[in-house]
């Protein structure tokens, strides 16, 4: 059976090659005689596995040694809570800035543990279409961070810059551009992304925290909910998403195979130029987003007759261009063309698109 193009927004795609190495060493890792799925996380196999792709990840991102990176469960919107629970109590205050579906949920959650400033609001009439400009907010004195999406997966609504927060740690959820360009960790206090858009399988979710910012918990803060568990035990105080954690790694490897960061980025820029071209070029489709605030990695449109939509994701579909219906609060159409989406998919689409306008316009 022909592997398809896949435009899920997550779970996504992942790199063709990871998933054959991976399906070669299923049975036998390494000559261990055991699947990585079966292994102790705390047996030697599984913890050389667990140290490369740390170190692999280290050197891909730049990350600082003063940072700690965590591979824990329970996704993104587990950190929802996590981060209020482990970095408001300095001042019992955080601001955060509200640009689409995920930073809605993430303040909704953080109300719960402390006093929240919503700083940024670019919602108008119930769409989220751009982002401020750098230095167009203004940020509590007393804040004990601030929280922002760079990436807003479902309305394709993407940060150009990094915002300066000052001596404020910036909080970042990542879920959807991490290891898309190369990212200068020391702008940020905690970065964190859920796994299954550019990182690997669902299940596994990653955290990079800062040192200063670890061990001051809430009251009452669950053990499995204090970074400081998961630092002091090196991801491993209870039995982590070890198999996720495994196939990362070599997301990472087929990542530094691509030239890292830099290599990625220009590819993934050549990709997203691809698509949108085609769609600034016609009449048929449209792009909502402003063009300085478009995202590279989720990229939302809608054709000129609502009513063509069932049959054009039909006709997608049977030419093997799957998961492109947008989002049901959005409506429309959604390409989401993350790390794994080679660019001769970004081609297919575009020339499906041009056939459907020229047979349907």
């Amino acid at each position: 059976m022909a592997r398809v193009y896949n435009f899920s927004a997550g779970p996504a795609a992942l790199p063709e090659e990871v998933l054959l190495q991976a399906q070669s060493e299923m049975l036998d890792w390494h000559g261990s005689g055991m699947s990585v799925m079966e292994m102790s996380h705390r047996g030697k196999e599984f913890m050389s596995i667990a140290a490369e792709a740390e170190a692999d990840l280290r050197e891909l991102m730049g990350v600082p040694s003063n940072y700690k990176v965590l591979f824990l469960q329970g996704g993104a919107s587990s950190q929802f809570a996590m981060i209020p629970m482990n970095l408001i109590g300095r001042t019992g205050k955080a601001d955060y800035f509200r640009t689409g579906s995920w930073s809605k949920k993430a303040i909704s959650e953080a109300k719960r543990f402390g006093e929240v400033k919503v700083t940024v609001n670019s919602e108008v009439e119930g769409k989220f279409t751009s982002v401020p400009a750098a230095g167009g907010f203004e940020l509590s004195a007393d804040a004990a961070y601030v929280h922002y999406t760079p990436n807003e997966t479902i309305e394709g609504v993407e940060f150009g810059y990094i915002p300066d927060t000052g001596d404020i740690p910036l909080v970042a959820d990542l879920s959807s551009t991490i290891l898309s360009r190369p990212l200068d960790v020391s702008r940020f206090g905690l970065i964190y992304a859920g796994a299954q858009k550019n990182i690997g399988p669902a299940g596994l979710t990653l955290v990079i925290v800062r040192d200063d910012l670890i061990g001051t918990p809430l009251d009452g803060t669950p053990t499995m909910f204090n970074y400081a568990t998961h630092a002091e035990n090196e991801s491993m105080y209870n039995t982590p998403p070890t198999y996720g954690w495994y196939l990362a790694g070599l997301v990472f490897k087929w990542l530094k195979g691509k030239g890292g960061l830099a290599g990625m980025a220009e590819i993934n820029q050549r990709k997203a130029t691809l698509l949108y071209d085609a769609i600034d070029n016609s009449a048929f489709y449209a792009n909502p987003v402003d063009k300085a605030c478009r995202s590279w990695m989720n990229v939302p449109f809608t054709l000129a007759d609502a009513a063509l939509d069932e049959s054009f994701l039909k006709g997608a579909s049977a030419a093997g261009l799957k998961t492109l219906k947008g989002h049901r609060s959005v409506g429309g159409m959604r390409a989401s063309i993350y790390n794994p989406m080679p660019e001769a998919g970004v081609k297919a689409l575009v020339d499906y698109m041009a056939e459907f306008e020229r047979t349907h316009g």
